[in-house]
């Protein structure tokens, strides 16, 4: 980031938390922070650091999801970092109560794109789309 980015930072928390995880996802969103609080709905998130600008877009923001950590801004198309929309990729969590994740993301606002199902390959799986645009993949050992 350059200077003049650094310089309009108000930092809210001062905590720099541990990175969880062997890859740490890092999405650039419309309005980071209401996604924030849609994760913490969804998938249980918990937030662990918050950097926001003067204008309160965040520059910053670190969650812990299933034990591992997922990082989110808004973009900065000032700063060379324009809003792209996300494609090519999900993000998937593996839990043990595929059905108790799934229906907390739905109630959550989460919509499904492939219905949750047994998979030939066993797994209960099934994708869901986040208000964001982000695409989420669940999926636990068949039954």
């Amino acid at each position: 980031m350059n200077t003049t980015a650094a310089s309009q930072a108000a930092e809210t928390t001062a905590a720099n938390p541990k990175v969880l995880g062997g890859v740490a996802p890092y999405l650039s969103v419309r309005d980071a922070s209401a996604a924030a609080e849609f994760y913490k709905r969804a998938f249980g998130a918990e937030e662990v650091a918050r950097k926001s600008m003067q204008d309160h877009r965040l520059i910053h923001c670190h969650l812990y999801i299933n034990g591992a950590s997922v990082m989110l801004s808004d973009a900065f198309p000032e700063f060379g970092h324009p809003l792209k929309d996300p494609q090519g990729f999900n993000l998937l969590l593996a839990v043990d109560d595929v059905d108790a994740w799934w229906k907390r993301a739905i109630e959550a606002g989460a919509e499904i794109v492939m219905p949750l199902e047994l998979q030939c390959w066993g797994d209960r799986y099934g994708q869901l789309r986040d208000p964001f645009g982000i695409t989420w993949a669940m999926a636990s050992p068949g039954r």
